[in-house]
């Protein structure tokens, strides 16, 4: 397949998960439709026409995370941008997967590509996500990356606590479940 059939796969009607998974392999095998993938995501989040891409980019990083890299500077200058829930939470889930490369697992690769002031755009990202009208799995992955992104910025567990503690009381279960565990992980961390 190539990259415009790529593009125009993903641009079809949405996608089902066999068809996702289809193309997650195909991105796997060609990882140069990882730039049409990352720019298909944000113009079909900017013309709210679909969400096919940003879901076949979250499993195909899930599936290997260092295919980000080469474009890490062009995921991170877009998530600034996105607008639509169903792009954003597989986009802040990225960010979650990149902060876990980072900071827990050490990841060689990423520990040499990511700059501060790449972890500082996510820092400002993921505390708007977790304090906006979002849907309870963006603010979910904004913690753990918040959680991760404070042992770099010791300003932001502070921050984090301060928010978890006021809002879990009237946060989804889903939400209490995860403030909770990233409340202890920081009373550890003390």
């Amino acid at each position: 397949m190539n990259t415009a059939s790529f593009v125009q796969k993903l641009n079809q009607k949405r996608l089902n998960k066999d068809e996702i998974l289809t193309l997650v392999e195909l991105v796997l095998d060609k990882p140069e439709l990882m730039h049409p993938l990352i720019t298909t995501s944000f113009e079909q989040d900017a013309l709210k026409t679909s969400f096919n891409a940003s879901w076949v980019l979250d499993h195909t990083l899930r599936n290997e995370k260092t295919l980000l890299l080469p474009y890490l500077n062009l995921y991170i200058e877009g998530l600034a941008t996105v607008q639509t829930e169903s792009c954003l939470r597989p986009f802040a889930h990225i960010v979650q997967l990149t902060c876990i490369a980072y900071y827990k697992e050490k990841h060689f690769s990423f520990r040499q590509v990511l700059q501060k002031k790449h972890l500082e755009t996510l820092t400002t990202l993921c505390f708007d996500w977790l304090i906006g009208e979002h849907k309870v799995a963006t603010k979910v992955f904004a913690m753990t990356s918040l959680y991760y992104l404070g042992l770099d910025f010791l300003w932001i567990h502070p921050q984090l606590q301060g928010i978890l503690e006021t809002e879990i009381h009237t946060g989804t279960a889903g939400y209490q479940s995860r403030a909770k565990k990233t409340l202890d992980l920081l009373q550890k961390q003390g």
